[in-house]
């Protein structure tokens, strides 16, 4: 069996198993709960987030937003190159379509990626609840991920994968970042 004939059974085995793990929009009682999850790991949303924190809260909460915005950005920069450079298709559906039409490409996903890292991060940066909480929502999101199809799971894993490798990039250069960004960090 050659290589490419390999890679082509684990993209189709990788099909499958998202297929039969795939929800029918509206049809399935936990659909709107996969719906809420799936959206959940915008980077929008959690920049707004961040930004507001960073804003109105105390030093050390400032500081937590700002690490946490600085994995958010480096993870966009990275996951957009991969995309783009990889061009995998995201899976047929009907479900998603502003995703869809933005970024019509899956591989790695995003979601995933941002969701990791914001969980690492939040382990690393604590306090200890906050990453707690982060530790639960970030597989729900992945999950939601493929539950929608907007996803393959290899894409989910890719995902993750990077998320926990840029976390601990952010987490083992803070003092650079600090440096670099000084007007985001509070000392």
């Amino acid at each position: 069996m050659s290589d490419l004939s390999r890679v082509d059974t684990l993209l189709e085995m990788d099909a499958r198993l998202s297929r039969e793990l795939r929800l029918e929009p509206g049809k399935s009682p936990i659909w709107r709960y996969a719906a809420f999850f799936a959206h959940s790991g915008d980077s929008w949303f959690w920049m707004i987030g961040l930004g507001l924190v960073w804003l109105l809260a105390d030093a050390d909460w400032r500081n937590r937003a700002a690490s946490l915005a600085v994995g958010v950005v480096i993870m966009a920069a990275v996951v957009m190159a991969l995309k783009f450079t990889i061009r995998r298709r995201r899976p047929a559906g009907e479900w998603g379509q502003v995703y869809r039409a933005v970024d019509p490409h899956s591989f790695p996903s995003g979601h995933a990626a941002r969701a990791a890292l914001l969980a690492a991060l939040a382990l690393g940066l604590g306090p200890a609840w906050f990453g707690a909480l982060l530790v639960i929502w970030a597989p729900l999101v992945c999950l939601a991920r493929i539950l929608t199809g907007m996803h393959y799971l290899s894409d989910v894993l890719a995902g993750i994968l990077l998320g926990l490798l840029t976390a601990w990039l952010v987490l083992e250069m803070q003092n650079v970042w600090q440096a670099l960004l000084p007007f985001l960090f509070t000392t």
